[in-house]
């Protein structure tokens, strides 16, 4: 390949990359990822009868889980110490969107 095919396969790339790059981040939060984060990382602890206390969407109403998130808190810890902040995104959608005083609110359960 000559300097100036790669040079120019180099650019399309990069450019490819970036919009790549610009559509993720501007993503709209998955409800259904969302769910998985639940059932994966915060159910482990807060089910049904456990010393932690189970946690559902519906034990907050929306706007609470919007004042959670943007606290940004789980305890004294950050919640990136379990999700990253695009997985926060994720279930904050999911909670937010089956809380309590929601058109849609439901249990998780697992």
């Amino acid at each position: 390949m000559t300097s100036s095919k790669w040079i120019t396969t180099a650019v399309m790339a990069a450019g490819l990359g970036a919009m790549v790059a610009a559509a993720a981040a501007g993503a709209k939060p998955s409800e259904t990822k969302g769910k998985y984060y639940m059932l994966k990382t915060c159910k482990p602890c807060h089910k049904a009868g456990s010393k932690d206390g189970e946690v559902t969407p519906l034990i907050h109403t929306q706007a609470q889980w919007k004042s959670y998130f943007k606290a940004g808190k789980h305890g004294k810890e950050e919640l990136t110490k379990y999700l990253t902040k695009e997985q926060l995104l994720d279930l904050e959608a999911f909670l937010v969107a089956h809380a309590s005083d929601s058109p849609q609110p439901m249990t998780c359960g697992g």
